[in-house]
C-alpha cells in the first residue's frame, strides 16, 4: 500500500426483522481519520482501525485507531489490536473487541462478539472509480447471509448481508469531491449504484445489476430520487424505479457523511436498501478536523 493510499472491506446487513442493521469496515489507512491526514499520510498500516456499528435495539459504535504495531495479516487473516477479521473456509468471520465512544461521557462500554458472513454469490470483478484508477471499488459479495452473536450488548440476530472492498492510491479527498452509493437485495441478487462528483468537477454515475451467481452487468440508471437532507445537511441522493425513495431510518448522521437505509423500488420490485452520501470538501474542513478526535480515539503502542 502506498503513501497516502488505503483499503477497506466492508460488511453491512439488516436483520430479517428489520429490528436491526450493522455496518462492519476494517480500514488500513483509515481514510477518516484526523491522525492518518495531520501525519502527512506516509504510514497507512500507522493508522488503522475496526469501525464497528449496530443499530436499532442497544446501539453501539466503536472506531478505535492504532498503530503499524497493532496490526497483523496474511492471506486469511487481518488483526487489527484484539480484534480480527478471516477467512474460515467459505466463511468471513469477525471478532470483535471494542470500546464506543460517546461525546460528552467517559464511559466507554465493550462491543465484542462474533459475527459471521457467509456469501452466497462471489464476483470476481473490480472496477475504477476515476479514470486513472487511483480508486477501485470490489463487490465481492452482493448478497450473502449473516449471524450476528454479540455478548456486549446482548444480541443475536441473522440477516442479509453485503460485502465489498475499496482500495485507493492517494487520500479519498484527492479524488472526489462527493458521492452517493445504495445498494438493495433483489428476489435474484442485487444491485448498486455509485454516482458523485469527482475532485475534477467531472461526474459520474453507474448501476450494476448482479444476477443469483454474482455476476455483474451495467444496466440503465434509474431516475434520481431526491432525499431530504440529514440533520447535519447533508445531501442525498439515490435512484429509483420512479424517482421516489422514502428514508426509513437514518442510521449514520455525521457532519460529512450520513447512512441510511430506505424503502425504494428497483428492477420493477420493492426493496429495502441501504444508502451513503459523502461529502469530502466538508471532511477535509478545519471545523471537522477538529472535532473528529472526540469521535475517533487512537490507541497508542
Amino acid at each position: 500500500m502506498p503513501p497516502g493510499g488505503y483499503s477497506w472491506w466492508y460488511v453491512d446487513a439488516i436483520s430479517d426483522d428489520g429490528a436491526h442493521g450493522l455496518t462492519i469496515i476494517a480500514f488500513l489507512g483509515s481514510v477518516f481519520s484526523p491522525y492518518y491526514k495531520r501525519s502527512g499520510r506516509s504510514d497507512p498500516l500507522n493508522h488503522s482501525c475496526l469501525n464497528v456499528a449496530l443499530y436499532g435495539p442497544q446501539a453501539r459504535w466503536a472506531m478505535t485507531e492504532r498503530t503499524r504495531g497493532a496490526v497483523s495479516r496474511d492471506e486469511h487473516n487481518l488483526a487489527i489490536g484484539p480484534s480480527a477479521v478471516r477467512w474460515d473456509g467459505d466463511v468471513l468471520e469477525i471478532t470483535i473487541e471494542e470500546r464506543d465512544k460517546r461525546l460528552f461521557n467517559p464511559f466507554q462500554r465493550r462491543v465484542c462478539g462474533t459475527v459471521r458472513v457467509y456469501p452466497e454469490a462471489l464476483n470476481p470483478a473490480a472496477f475504477a472509480l476515476d479514470p486513472a484508477a487511483n480508486h477501485v471499488w470490489h463487490c465481492l459479495a452482493p448478497v450473502a447471509r449473516i449471524e450476528v452473536e454479540m455478548t456486549s450488548p446482548a444480541v443475536s440476530w441473522q440477516g442479509r448481508a453485503y460485502l465489498d472492498h475499496n482500495r485507493g492510491r492517494e487520500p479519498l479527498e484527492a479524488g472526489f469531491r462527493t458521492w452517493h452509493w445504495s445498494r438493495a437485495h433483489l428476489k435474484e441478487g442485487a444491485v448498486v449504484c455509485y454516482e458523485g462528483e469527482r475532485s475534477d468537477g467531472s461526474l459520474f454515475a453507474s448501476a450494476l445489476r448482479f444476477g443469483a451467481d454474482g455476476a455483474p452487468e451495467p444496466v440503465d440508471l434509474p431516475p434520481v430520487a431526491q432525499l431530504p437532507r440529514s440533520a447535519w445537511r447533508i445531501a442525498r441522493v439515490t435512484r429509483s424505479d420512479i424517482g421516489v425513495a422514502r428514508v426509513r431510518r437514518t442510521w449514520e448522521d455525521t457532519p460529512f457523511y450520513a447512512r441510511s437505509e430506505l424503502a425504494s423500488r428497483f428492477a420493477g420490485e420493492e426493496v429495502v436498501a441501504v444508502q451513503e452520501s459523502l461529502d469530502m470538501q466538508r471532511f477535509a474542513s478545519p471545523l471537522v478536523q477538529f472535532m473528529l478526535p472526540y469521535r475517533m480515539p487512537r490507541k497508542r503502542g
